[in-house]
């Protein structure tokens, strides 16, 4: 396919002067581009969607692990529903009994008639430092059903947890983030050039009936990219928001404009200080009042369900019963109780966060799949199987390039050289500060050039030596 910009003549060929030569019309700003987003489109394709493959597939399987979830451990989360749920206390009481190893961190008391109540241990032999032992207990009897390794605030066990972990990292740690990164860094990237590229075509050149062989993947590729654009482009920026380093930027420039997810306060004073007993939870889990106190002070304040109670870290801090619910509509209000007197301490609400923080909350949710439940998790596995054909039939573009044995040709390079430098020193610009704020595509981009630089120059320098001894040979 020519890359090359279109040129219309500024006469017609009836026109009397016809027989003179005409100088091509200037191309527009958008032809001077689009050999430029080609090129990009294509090499950030062939070599960013390896990385991509991996996180539509295992990102398939993360929005198919919640349902999963839900039958493969309907034994420890579920119980047939009785007449009157029993105390937490007593529920925690007999939880401690069955596993008196570790330290109460949290407790979800149960958030459904026919749900079992959640205990959360830290500091359990054989539990990873980051996960929790939840205790499930059921609320009617106080019966314990079991207990497994629980991760996250969203509550995943082994099956998701795995999955996810999986999909972040591959099991590979921190340094197994920078997969995750790299394609949520290039992912924007390369549906935007898509965009661009595709309304750049005929109308006539996007047809899929009636055509056959590249064409009629190009036209498949095409379509499917444009209506999943939007959902790429989604799935990119709110995956960047908690990755390593584009993720930190973005920390810091909420932080700047004041937008940072605040936290209720567990000393006294009732300002949204940040300190959230989250952090840690004493030996013991009555202090003072009790769960039970507190957990009614928390109902009072309008708390429902589901909610978890943590314990207060020290004996200067407050206990936190704090809303997890983050399906729509999301419940994440909080209150301290101060475990002495039980009076509460501190009071925040998710009406009066942010904006930015709401839609940072809003947005990780929708990426994990909970923020719109099954429709969202249908949603999330209907995008990863886009992204998987288009890669392939990406791939099989490249292919049909060549001549069957072997993939095809690459797109030429040179295509800056026909950006006005209007255009181009600003472009540069704003690529050069996207690409500070979002490590793994400046850096990748980088070296992408610089290595095309230096091939550039070889091929050049061997055509100059080539000539020179055709001439001599004369």
């Amino acid at each position: 396919m020519s890359i090359a910009p279109t040129t219309t003549t500024d006469e017609s060929p009836d026109s009397p002067d016809s027989s003179k030569p005409s100088a091509p019309a200037k191309p527009s700003a958008a032809a001077t581009l689009r050999p430029l987003v080609l090129r990009l489109h294509f090499y950030a394709g062939v070599l960013v969607a390896p990385f991509l493959l991996v996180a539509a597939l295992t990102g398939c399987l993360y929005a198919a692990s919640f349902q999963a979830e839900k039958v493969l451990y309907a034994d420890e989360m579920t119980v047939s529903a009785g007449d009157t749920k029993l105390p937490i206390s007593e529920q925690v009481a007999a939880a401690r009994k069955a596993h008196p190893q570790g330290t109460v961190t949290a407790v979800r008391p149960s958030p459904e008639d026919d749900a079992t109540t959640r205990v959360l241990l830290s500091g359990v032999p054989g539990v990873g430092d980051a996960h929790t032992l939840a205790v499930f207990v059921d609320p009617y009897t106080a019966k314990v059903e079991g207990a497994l390794e629980q991760y996250g605030s969203t509550g995943a066990l082994p099956l998701r947890t795995w999955i996810s972990e999986f999909h972040r990292n591959l099991h590979l740690g921190d340094s197994g983030r920078l997969y995750s990164e790299l394609a949520a860094s290039w992912l924007w990237v390369i549906a935007g050039g898509g965009l661009v590229l595709w309304f750049a075509r005929r109308r006539t050149q996007r047809r899929v009936r009636g055509t056959s062989g590249r064409r009629r993947t190009l036209g498949l590729h095409g379509t499917v990219g444009v209506w999943a654009s939007a959902g790429f482009l989604f799935l990119s920026a709110t995956g960047l928001t908690w990755s390593t380093y584009a993720g930190a930027n973005i920390d810091v420039l909420r932080t700047s404009l004041g937008q940072s997810t605040p936290s209720v306060s567990v000393a006294g004073g009732g300002e949204h200080t940040g300190h959230d007993a989250a952090a840690g939870a004493g030996s013991t889990t009555e202090h003072g009042v009790g769960l039970d106190e507190v957990l009614a002070t928390a109902r009072a304040e309008g708390l429902g369900d589901p909610v978890e109670i943590v314990p207060p870290a020290d004996e200067s801090s407050a206990y936190v019963v704090k809303q997890i619910q983050r399906s729509w509509p999301t419940k994440q209000d909080a209150v301290a109780v101060d475990p002495s007197t039980g009076e509460v301490l501190d009071v925040l609400r998710f009406a009066d966060y942010p904006v930015l923080a709401k839609l940072t909350r809003w947005g990780i949710d929708a990426h994990t799949g909970v923020l719109f439940g099954i429709v969202n998790q249908i949603a999330l596995l209907a995008l990863g199987l886009c992204l998987v054909l288009l890669i392939l039939w990406g791939y099989r573009m490249w292919w049909l390039r060549g001549r069957a044995s072997a993939f095809g040709r690459p797109i030429p390079r040179g295509a800056w050289q026909q950006v006005p430098p209007l255009l181009l020193v600003p472009l540069m610009a704003c690529v050069a500060v996207v690409g500070y704020f979002v490590p793994l595509l400046g850096i990748p981009l980088a070296a992408f050039i610089a290595v095309d630089v230096i091939l550039g120059e070889i091929d050049h320098r061997r055509g100059k030596r080539t000539y020179g001894e055709r001439a001599g040979a004369k």
